[in-house]
């Protein structure tokens, strides 16, 4: 039989996919993804906020902030430090505890023996979510007055900036921040659930589902309520639309409940399933609605949401290399030493998370037995989007131009001068006597190197096409970490830790 001619464009699309999936092949076996499993998970310990347990196992932190919510009359100790700062943010911290959970849900047994930790690290999240949802109606969604904290340069241990807390309430409405953390809560419960703790589980699903009533029922942006307190650090520019479709997805999956299905049937369009489908963050859910969505149809559960996976194909077409740039998102790119590149700050950001739906996507297509159609380009399979993946991994941990893994602690060379308080100041261990607001800024401008290692962090990285970093702590937009570039990647590299090779099928994780 004759085979149909093969238009240039679409050769060469598919020539570039192949040269650049290729050259990945060549260094899967360099790397221990189960070393840097592990590290990325103790980067949570280092960023955790309250009292510390006696099993902390980055030394150099103490307790801090533990009268946090105390001027409220609401206990709000805990929970994490969302980067190199001392300000708890709810919007970026919920977003990281669902994607956190999502990893351990979709790849729970390749975490091997580093389950338990990641586990842990989930519940220190829902934990403080908990108390942040304990007064019926309202959702407190931060602590620390940010503009006052970042003219500051010192130690978790020793902040004497305000600690106001701001909440969303009927009066003052937040869907936005709402709605993840009913996403967070909901996919947390799937996580302990899963882990025998069914009190537990069942505590956090009947809270998720207690909270997104109230998102849904008071409908607004938490930045339009809360302005300078949230903006510019986590605005909500996309709208709080997406994070109600998310919200319902996880009730859906953790409940199986049918009011969350069809709140989604009854909402796509109204709520805009389809939209900014080439964004996922902790500010636009898009992308990941609709893949995490798509896992219905690709199962045969739900024909109904086909449209989901039809959005999901076209977002996963749009990161693959040589389709991107051509007829897909000309926003994605990537570099000359291959990382996947947008524009804005903290580029691993993007890199980590879109990295997560590509393999999310590509188990989902293994059990289906499907593949992704691209329009005019070929199809690509499963081993194809994992490949794209792990090159992004790879990358992350030294697989690129300059050599050098943007994990702390990993490889022989890593980031020394990352933008982080904690990291930056020497320990309460080291100097006991405070160091004030003003004091730190000798050492944040010193050309030193931290002398607390901060294992696991990963920092923002190459901020453009160059491939090119300074590794200089005042350059924040790379040289800083964050809860939600290290969240994603969990489920990354425990998934390559346990299969280093892309072309093997997924199995059942």
């Amino acid at each position: 039989m004759a085979r149909p001619a093969v238009s240039p464009a679409k050769a060469m699309a598919v020539a570039v996919v192949v040269s650049l999936l290729a050259a990945s092949s060549m260094v899967l076996a360099v790397h221990d993804y189960g070393d840097a499993l592990r590290k990325s998970i103790l980067f949570f310990e280092g960023q955790r906020s309250g009292r510390l347990p006696p099993n902390q196992r980055l030394r150099w932190r103490q307790d801090s902030a533990i009268h946090d919510g105390a001027d409220a009359g609401v206990d709000l100790t805990g929970g994490y430090y969302d980067a190199g700062d001392n300000v708890k943010f709810g919007f970026p911290m919920a977003f990281t505890t669902t994607l956190m959970s999502w990893g351990l849900i979709d790849f729970g047994r390749s975490f091997g023996a580093h389950e338990a930790d990641a586990r842990e690290a989930v519940r220190w999240a829902t934990d403080y979510l908990l108390k942040a949802t304990s007064t019926p109606g309202t959702v407190y969604v931060q602590v620390g007055d940010a503009s006052r904290d970042h003219s500051c340069w010192e130690r978790p241990e020793d902040m004497d900036t305000p600690r106001t807390v701001y909440k969303v309430d009927a009066s003052h409405p937040g869907s936005d921040v709402a709605a993840e953390t009913a996403a967070a809560l909901a996919a947390g419960s799937i996580v302990f659930r899963g882990a025998g703790e069914a009190a537990y589980a069942a505590r956090l699903l009947e809270r998720a589902a207690e909270v997104f009533e109230f998102a849904d029922a008071h409908r607004g942006a938490y930045s339009g309520s809360l302005r300078d307190a949230v903006c510019p650090c986590y605005c909500d520019y996309d709208g709080y639309q997406d994070e109600l479709l998310w919200g319902a997805a996880w009730l859906h999956r953790a409940s199986h409940r049918r009011e969350y299905r069809e709140y989604i049937k009854r909402n796509e369009v109204a709520l805009g399933a389809s939209e900014a489908i080439n964004e996922f963050g902790w500010d636009n859910k898009h992308a990941g609605i609709n893949v995490l969505i798509s896992k219905e149809v690709l199962m045969g559960k739900d024909e109904y949401f086909q449209s989901f996976r039809n959005n999901a194909d076209n977002f996963i077409c749009s990161l693959l290399p040589g389709i991107s740039g051509s007829g897909g998102h000309p926003q994605i790119q990537y570099s000359p030493g291959g990382l996947l590149f947008k524009v804005g700050n903290s580029n691993m950001q993007h890199v980590t998370s879109l990295s997560f739906l590509l393999l999310a996507y590509s188990s989902y297509l293994s059990h289906a037995g499907a593949r992704v159609s691209c329009g005019s380009a070929a199809a690509a399979s499963p081993a194809q989007l994992r490949r794209v993946a792990q090159r992004q991994v790879d990358y992350i941990l030294g697989d690129n131009p300059l050599r050098m893994s943007y994990m702390v602690g990993y490889g022989p060379r890593y980031p020394l001068r990352i933008h982080h308080r904690a990291s930056s100041l020497p320990s309460v261990s080291a100097h006991p006597a405070r160091i004030g607001c003003k004091a730190g800024a000798a050492y944040y401008a010193s050309p030193a190197p931290n002398p607390n290692l901060l294992v696991g962090a990963v920092v923002g990285g190459p901020s453009n096409t160059t491939d090119a970093f300074p590794d200089a702590r005042a350059v924040f937009q790379q040289s800083e970490p964050t809860t939600y570039i290290n969240a994603p990647l969990l489920g990354l590299l425990a998934y390559f830790s346990a299969h280093p090779d892309p072309a093997q099928q997924n199995g059942r994780d």
